[in-house]
């Protein structure tokens, strides 16, 4: 009989590789954090400047409060059991709210003479979109949180029970506009008209997005799991992924325009 003899990895092989793997681990962590050292301040000179100035967030959610308010003196009575109404109705207010916030993303830049300064900033454009993006999408979850209050106080809607699900469907459309909007408000920022431009852009390509956070909001109120609206759920997240790419990939030609 015959033995074969077999093969050993030599100890000093084992040890480069993983010398490899952690050098790898640490270069890749090494370049994240820079990166977030050139985001984070752009992040925090829009909530600065938001603090300051408080147009954004009183206009969203004052816009917010407005529209649920008319619709439950619209629909006083039999809409608690409505549940494909009351979805509608709450992604109405998140949306037209979201437009006004995004509307401000560069246009109030632009108003303050601050939009050049920006884009020569030792930064990517990439950059400055991510760090837009961030900004945007904190605002409108802050305005969500209190609009999520106020609709469950209205319509006498019991959120708790489904706060995990429903906050992961918010989270996964709310993530999918601001994509769209913020490059879409740097398109449309030198315009005249703005903010007729930015929605007549916007609401054709967030259709999808819309009807896809519509339909699983409405599915979670009726009392279904998430495993039964695995289907929309896909639809969040591939939209999300395809038009952060593109964005990503495409601000530098939009802003150099």
């Amino acid at each position: 009989m015959v033995i074969l003899p077999t093969a050993e990895i030599h100890p000093n092989w084992k040890t480069a590789s993983n010398h490899f793997i952690r050098d790898a681990w640490v270069r890749g962590l090494e370049i994240q954090m820079n990166l977030l050292k050139k985001i984070w301040p752009i992040v925090w000179k829009d909530m600065i400047s938001e603090l300051r100035t408080k147009e954004v967030l009183i206009s969203m959610c004052f816009f917010a409060f407005l529209v649920l308010i008319i619709f439950n003196f619209a629909f006083y009575t039999g809409i608690a059991q409505q549940k494909g109404i009351l979805s509608g109705m709450l992604w109405v207010a998140f949306i037209f709210s979201g437009l006004l916030g995004l509307n401000q993303t560069f246009g109030s830049e632009k108003d303050r003479g601050s939009l050049q300064g920006l884009l020569l900033c030792p930064v990517s454009p990439s950059t400055i979109y991510v760090g837009k993006v961030i900004g945007n999408f904190l605002f409108m979850s802050v305005m969500e949180i209190l609009i999520l209050v106020l609709f469950a106080i209205l319509f006498r809607v019991n959120l708790w029970s489904v706060l995990m699900p429903i906050s992961l469907i918010i989270f996964l459309g709310t993530l999918g506009f601001v994509f769209v909007g913020t490059i879409f408000s740097a398109m449309s920022v030198n315009a005249k008209t703005r903010e007729i431009l930015l929605s007549i852009i916007l609401f054709p390509i967030v259709v999808p997005l819309i009807i896809a956070s519509v339909k699983a909001t409405e599915k979670i109120l009726q009392g279904m799991a998430l495993g039964e609206i695995y289907g929309w759920i896909k639809i969040l997240i591939a939209f999300d992924i395809i038009f952060f790419l593109v964005s990503y990939g495409t601000f530098d030609f939009v802003v150099e325009e």
